[in-house]
């Protein structure tokens, strides 16, 4: 096996030869955690196990680390419209609670290495899809400057080796296994050099499926989904009875191109098969966009105009306005699909033939290599219907033509999972008048975009959501969605979690497969501290909450709260407590905490048992005359406190369970539940006649579940 050099450097956003392990034919390295494939989530996952002081190995296709914001040529991300909120009086702005302070800080890295004017602006591209655009190779940079310090020999003197080897230029061909206690554990994966042919086995003591397609789930024959599933598999009732494997979504291989001075474009060149070949249709493409400005009435918008193709996902403005296009500017061409007067529909290099997913790798092959002769049809049809002046920029994308390195993926291969996130969890049709979408009690992560953005391919039979069943509210991760059922010592990532065909189309947005790999990586990690398995860790209460505290102190949201940002005192009580059902909003209509808000009676009461997890009482005769069974919704938490010795009235047979409770009167009832966690549990909230505060009742109410947790 080749040594590396001290001295790690890239450029142009990839790493030098020396950052690169090459093993031998029949090597057999080890490590405590197995990335396998080359996704966003596969290096979200691996910088989390990195700054946990955990060694890692990476087995990815390409020298280019970063998935969809590199390989694939889309660092324009897809964002929801949180993410884009501005701070306001009330509540913080979207990169501050909407995302991780990892993910946040690589976004700020980005903006601070492609300036605009000589200053750094939100959105360097100013593209009118995406609220934030930067060149391929600037993401991979940014990405690359984090694992840097992880590349270089002795970073674990334990191991007296790197903390990172990172195998590029290689796939998994098969998944080992032993039997323990009656169930199968993964123990390594045997991976073959695609350049080379040279074999080599990687043992770890947690592996993570992290590939782009969910091939670790294919070789390991590991019980899986592929395509639109049937009814009665996931429980959704929008779904047909019968199974429809053939439905996925399409791909896409982007291009990146700069609009140059006139005269000044290269031809990318016409493939073989144009006009002919039916991916590559010229009666399909278009250069013009067009909206409805009133009911009856068509708005056109050219190529290069203000809202037209080009700048839809433009990734460098050459000038400081941010809607103009002018020679000099940079985009990536990703589009779809749109409506026109003339023609009802019309594509532009999404690839609708076939599938990659669930068919030999001859057929993989060859739709590859269609999609990509698509690409470049799809851009000599531009410079030749109006868009002559365009350029292909092969030095931002790694290639000869400007064209990616791998198809922009949608759809992966999908684990049987302990938890299905079901069209049930995420679409506003479930949840009326209501803010959020289901909050997982073991969420690890949080997400939005604002609908199922599913992309079909040419199969028949896709189902379509219509109206609120494709409108998708914020929702969260739970941690049971990232561990298969059947199989140990394995973690689900990228878009082998257990989504279905729908809510993968949420799901798979770049800040959301940020998040996946974050909670992969966290999950992962806990598996090596503690010896057990991630399959304990997601069932058992104790180990969710001590993850969900871990992430939430590391600055990852797991609970949607717009007016707490991740750098607050109390994100990690104020999360963790939402997350457990606890304390959460009080109107579920909207996404605010109200940290400084004061409490009622008959909330703490409510919180109390709710963290305590007390054995509940209804009697049928009340104790106070102000709280009367089916007349107030705090009867049963208040008259289980009460039989439990730990609550009095006000006097005079009364509650009062609307006013406001004091920090003392709570001290008085931790000191009654749980008087071992009472020093603690008011270590940074004083004891007196104040009205408690919403973020205090957090606070303290945290310490008592770690005291009922023992952690």
């Amino acid at each position: 096996m080749a040594n590396a050099s001290n001295v790690i450097t890239q450029r142009n956003g990839v790493f030098a030869d020396g950052a690169f392990t090459r093993p031998v034919n029949g090597a057999e390295l080890t490590c405590s955690i197995l990335v396998v494939g080359g996704s966003t989530a596969a290096y979200t996952t691996t910088l989390a196990a990195l700054r946990l002081n955990l060694d890692v190995c990476v087995v990815q296709p390409h020298r280019v680390v970063g998935g969809q914001f590199t390989a694939q040529a889309l660092p324009a991300s897809d964002d929801g419209d949180l993410l884009q909120a501005k701070a306001t009086l009330y509540t913080v702005g979207g990169e501050e609670f909407a995302i991780s302070r990892s993910q946040r800080a690589f976004r700020d890295r980005q903006r601070e290495l492609q300036p605009v004017g000589g200053r750094k602006v939100p959105n360097p591209g100013g593209g009118w899809v995406s609220p934030l655009a930067t060149y391929p190779v600037v993401a991979a940079t940014a990405m690359n400057e984090a694992l840097l310090p992880y590349l270089r020999d002795g970073q674990s003197p334990a191991l007296g080796q790197r903390r990172l080897t990172l195998i590029s230029f290689a796939e998994p061909v098969e998944v080992l296994f032993e039997t323990v206690n009656g169930r199968s554990k993964v123990q390594g994966v045997i991976c073959r050099d695609t350049q080379t042919g040279h074999s080599f086995t990687v043992r770890a003591k947690v592996t993570v499926e992290a590939t782009d397609l969910g091939d670790l789930l294919e070789v390991g024959n590991i019980p899986s989904y592929v395509g639109q599933e049937a009814r009665h598999e996931t429980g959704e009732a929008i779904l047909p009875e019968d199974a429809r494997p053939q439905c996925q979504q399409s791909i896409t291989f982007d291009v990146v191109v700069e609009h140059t001075a006139p005269g000044r474009g290269v031809p990318i060149g016409k493939p073989q098969g144009f006009e002919t070949e039916g991916w590559l249709g010229l009666k399909e493409f278009t250069h013009t966009f067009w909206t409805k400005a009133k009911p009856d009435k068509w708005q056109r918008w050219d190529f290069f105009s203000d809202f037209g193709i080009f700048r839809y996902r433009r990734l460098y403005r050459a000038h400081t306005h941010d809607k103009k296009v002018t020679p000099g500017d940079v985009s990536v061409i990703n589009w779809g699909t749109s409506s026109e007067p003339d023609r009802s529909f019309c594509c532009g290099n999404d690839y609708r033939p076939g599938r990659l997913v669930g068919v030999s790798r001859q057929e993989r092959n060859l739709h590859i290599q269609r999609a990509r002769q698509r690409a470049q049809a799809y851009i000599h049809y531009l410079q030749t219907h109006g868009a002559a002046d365009l350029k292909p920029r092969g030095d931002l994308t790694w290639t000869s033509d400007g064209i990616a390195l791998e198809p922009y993926v949608r759809e992966a291969r999908r684990a049987m999972a302990l938890t299905t996130i079901r069209h049930e969890d995420v679409a506003e049709t479930f949840f009326p008048d209501q803010a959020r979408a289901r909050c997982f009690d073991d969420s690890v992560g949080i997400g939005q975009y604002h609908y199922l953005d599913l992309h079909g391919n040419d199969a028949k039979g896709h189902v379509s959501p219509k109206g609120k069943d494709v409108v998708a509210l914020p929702f969260s991760l739970p941690l049971g969605a990232l561990v298969p059922k059947d199989t140990d010592g394995l973690v689900l990532s990228a878009k082998s979690l257990g989504t279905t065909h729908i809510t993968n189309a949420a799901y798979r947005m770049h800040p959301m497969e940020w998040a996946i790999g974050e909670a992969s990586g966290f999950l992962a990690v806990f598996a090596v501290w503690t010896g057990l398995d991630p399959r304990t860790l997601a069932t058992e209460e104790k180990h969710i909450r001590k993850i969900q505290g871990f992430m939430a102190r590391n600055g990852i949201p797991i609970f949607w709260f717009n007016d707490i940002s991740h750098d607050d005192p109390d994100f990690e009580a104020i999360q963790v407590l939402a997350a457990a059902g606890t304390v959460r909003s009080e109107n579920p209509k909207n996404l605010t905490f109200r940290p400084h808000a004061p409490v009622s009676r008959a909330v703490v009461a409510m919180a109390l048992v709710n963290v305590l997890k007390l054995p509940t009482m209804l009697p049928e005769k009340p104790t106070f005359t102000d709280v009367a069974p089916g007349k107030h919704w705090a009867y049963m938490p208040i008259e289980t406190l009460y039989a439990h010795g730990m609550i009095a009235g006000v006097g005079k047979d009364r509650f009062a369970p609307d006013a406001n409770i004091t920090r003392e009167q709570l001290s008085f009832l931790i000191k009654r539940a749980m008087p071992e966690v009472y020093d603690n549990a008011f270590a940074r909230t004083p004891i007196d006649r104040q009205n408690l505060q919403r973020r205090e009742l957090s606070r303290v109410l945290y310490e008592v579940l770690k005291g009922r947790l023992e952690i």
